[in-house]
């Protein structure tokens, strides 16, 4: 079965988008969307603002086709969304939202709700409630760290890959991954028994 290079399907529909072609975004699009959404959503715990932003990181790559060098589009285009998530950070800092409802205990997303195969309620109740408890450790992380952790851990990209999105060396996120560990590691040890 023939593989298929998608580093090369990323330049390649780089070139056609330059070239007018808006093919070239849909494809890109089709590719990256899923995982940009959810790297998003990881980063500011929101559906509604991961999808705003995830809408606006594909159109700076349209509006900016001419400035993408012909490197690593993944690197291009998560470093867009990670700065359009540090911007909803800071907007969240001047204009905090309160919500007219208090949280519910039945609130989470729809993977989590929908139950494991094989598992008891018992044992998915336990799950649930280790779910939340890291996803509010993570989400209690210093902005740094919790870029790093993101990146790195639940979006699976190497030490290389996350310095090029967050625009430092290899040696501060192998800091930042190191210390945000510590950290989850003091906040979550009932759960690591």
């Amino acid at each position: 079965m023939e593989t298929i290079d998608t580093a090369e399907q990323d330049r390649a529909d780089m070139g056609r988008l330059a070239a007018g072609h808006g093919a070239g975004l849909n494809d890109l699009m089709e590719r990256h969307a899923g995982p940009v959404y959810q790297f998003l959503f990881r980063m500011l715990g929101d559906e509604e603002d991961a999808n705003d932003c995830a809408q606006e990181t594909f159109a700076r790559v349209y509006r900016h086709r001419e400035r993408y060098d012909g490197g690593k589009f993944t690197s291009w285009l998560y470093t867009i969304a990670a700065n359009l998530a540090k911007n909803e950070y800071r907007r969240r800092g001047r204009h905090p939202n309160v919500p007219l409802e208090a949280e519910s205990a039945e609130s989470g997303t729809i993977g989590e709700k929908l139950a494991a195969t094989g598992s008891s309620p018992g044992e998915q109740a336990e799950a649930d409630e280790r779910n939340t408890a890291v996803r509010h450790a993570v989400d209690g992380l210093p902005g740094e760290l919790r870029e790093a952790i993101v990146l790195c851990e639940w979006e699976e990209m190497s030490v290389a890959d996350a310095a090029a999105v967050l625009n430092t060396t290899k040696k501060a996120v192998e800091s930042r991954l190191y210390r945000a560990r510590q950290k989850l590691r003091e906040q979550l040890g009932e759960w690591l028994l």
